[in-house]
């Protein structure tokens, strides 16, 4: 992990494995999560991985053996294991305060899709694919997907990425809203960070709270979700970093947000 003016950038840094997922890996994410929540100096954070693919999500030979992602005594065992492993970090990075970008620099598959769908923003290249491949290997698709695709792409196009388990290349993933940005691959470093950095300028209390309502308004009607906005804004309005921000509107520069 490297913190660089209040960007955290997360490299998942098995090439050899795709980036396949390791207890490890997962709780060091989700301690990066709670220190964010905490209020560290971290407000925007990057996932990405390295080599030739984003993340390949539980990785198969460990899910076999006695040492895997998941426990392998029993049924009640795994679901436990999903439920206490895998799932806190799905939950982890559509709950945490700070913008999530997803640099999906190759394949995300299976457990990397939904890792890749939980974040706030994704960005691709060419080389970038998403597969729920779950079903391949006669498993369910349990890490989210089955709640996150048909929320971006509609039903029908999630049923088909979910039944078949079959890739959904970089095009195609633009133009259904998997990717919000498509760029060439000697790109997709620099426009990656360069929006990170963007977004880690704004006002640290307004973005908190405008993903918060955001994800919530899912599930709610418009009434509640304009009571919250409501209360949202009310917030920012007494707030240090909207002073400032009015202040370098009308002063002609660029505003110094605090997250006060």
């Amino acid at each position: 992990m490297v913190t660089e003016a209040g960007v955290t950038t997360v490299t998942l840094n098995r090439p050899e494995r795709m980036n396949a997922l390791t207890p490890t890996m997962v709780a060091e994410i989700l301690a990066l999560l709670d220190a964010a929540r905490s209020g560290n100096d971290t407000r925007v954070i990057v996932i990405t991985g390295a080599g030739r693919g984003f993340c390949a999500g539980a990785d198969l030979k460990e899910l076999g053996g006695p040492a895997g992602v998941l426990p392998h005594d029993g049924p009640e065992s795994k679901r436990q294991g999903l439920r206490f492993g895998v799932h806190p970090l799905i939950r982890g990075l559509r709950d945490c305060e700070v913008p999530v970008i997803a640099m999906v620099n190759g394949d995300a598959a299976a457990g990397g899709c939904d890792l890749a769908l939980a974040c706030d923003i994704r960005i691709g290249c060419e080389r970038t694919r998403f597969m729920e491949a779950f079903t391949r290997i006669g498993l369910f698709p349990g890490s989210g997907g089955c709640w996150l695709l048909p929320r971006m792409v509609g039903l029908s196009k999630a049923a088909e990425m979910l039944f078949t388990g079959d890739p959904i290349g970089a095009q195609e993933a633009y133009q259904w809203g998997l990717i919000s940005r498509l760029v060439p691959h000697e790109e997709l470093q620099e426009q990656t960070v360069a929006l990170a950095h963007r977004i880690a300028a704004g006002p640290p209390i307004a973005l908190r709270l405008a993903k918060m309502v955001m994800h919530k308004g899912v599930d709610m009607s418009l009434a509640t979700s304009l009571e919250l906005a409501a209360a949202s804004e009310s917030i920012t309005l007494t707030s240090e970093d909207h002073r400032e921000g009015l202040a370098a509107f009308l002063e002609k520069r660029q505003p110094r947000f605090q997250g006060r």
